[in-house]
């Protein structure tokens, strides 16, 4: 009997060494490369410093993201630069309609490259243009028009 519970004891530890280490897929990150349908350079404004570029395309799944290239920067030290997909290079916040104009992408976290997710049914031809906002202050860091 204790042979045979030793024997299960090794059994169960060498079967639980041998397993890898999983594998983790993140969701917010595009699978495989993104195939680009429009891009813009940021302009940059208020003297927040911004620069870069921003592209919308799609990954090997077809799902839609906008993306900010390695040389994306902007002033970040406020925590609040938001990003929004707009129809035009100005925000213009407009909530008793729901904001048509505009599409709240997400907050910018770093500097450099960063990928949004969009929602699924977009209709990404409206939107011209992407919106740093920076809502601590209420005013605009940047814009890249999207061609």
């Amino acid at each position: 009997m204790k042979k045979l519970i030793l024997f299960l004891f090794v059994v169960i530890f060498a079967a639980c060494s041998e397993d890898t280490e999983p594998v983790i897929i993140d969701s917010a990150l595009p699978d495989g490369t993104l195939s680009v349908l429009r891009m813009g350079t940021f302009v940059d404004q208020n003297g927040a410093g911004s620069a870069g570029a921003a592209s919308i395309g799609t990954d090997t799944k077809g799902t839609v993201f906008l993306s900010f290239n390695n040389a994306f920067r902007t002033a970040l030290g406020t925590g609040t630069v938001t990003v929004y997909l707009s129809t035009s290079d100005t925000f213009t916040p407009d909530p008793a309609n729901g904001n048509p104009n505009l599409l709240l992408v997400g907050p910018v976290r770093n500097a450099g490259e960063n990928f949004f997710k969009i929602p699924t049914g977009t209709d990404l031809a409206k939107y011209t243009h992407v919106i740093l906002w920076c809502g601590s202050v209420g005013i605009p860091f940047g814009n890249a028009r999207l061609q």
